[in-house]
């Protein structure tokens, strides 16, 4: 079962200095944390602060090339977790026909935020995630710094080694 989610936040792990993209679903109030690479993290970061450059960075320029051949983005999925890595598909659509492309899920959120398209996860990997909202009260994006980095340190350094980028 697919369920839609919202990027919340960027975080950064205190153990590795690894950003952490977390998404949040509103309605059942789920976080699914996804470390990413930096370059990731600056896009996405980027594109949610509204900051543009003189020159389009790789997810722009992907978007303005779907944007300028007619190809619109439907939606994307975090799909499945194996071996602690991540996977997605970035929904198209062009001349009526549906496309599916593999993708990591921190370039297929990058390229939703852009194109304002909506972020799915399938039901068992958030089950195969840590829930960080169980740790505390309210919401991540309410969470001040401190408490967030409390939740992980409250984590063994296994549960870390869990998720690969």
């Amino acid at each position: 079962m697919l369920i839609e989610m919202k990027v919340d936040s960027l975080a950064m792990d205190p153990l590795t200095n690894v950003p952490i993209l977390i998404l949040k679903n509103d309605l059942e109030d789920r976080t699914l944390p996804i470390w990413i690479g930096v370059l990731e993290a600056s896009a996405i970061a980027t594109e949610l602060e509204n900051i543009s450059f003189s020159r389009p960075i790789t997810h722009d320029l992907i978007y303005s090339i779907m944007n300028s051949t007619d190809v619109d983005v439907l939606k994307i999925e975090v799909t499945d977790i194996k071996e602690n890595v991540y996977y997605a598909k970035i929904h198209l659509s062009s001349k009526g026909e549906h496309i599916t492309v593999d993708s990591r899920p921190s370039d297929a959120i990058a390229i939703a935020l852009r194109a304002e398209a909506p972020i799915f996860v399938e039901s068992s990997v958030l089950d195969s995630s840590i829930d960080i909202s169980m740790k505390s009260e309210g919401s991540v994006k309410e969470m001040k710094k401190e408490e967030l980095l409390e939740i992980f340190e409250d984590l063994s350094p296994e549960d870390f080694s869990k998720y690969k980028m």
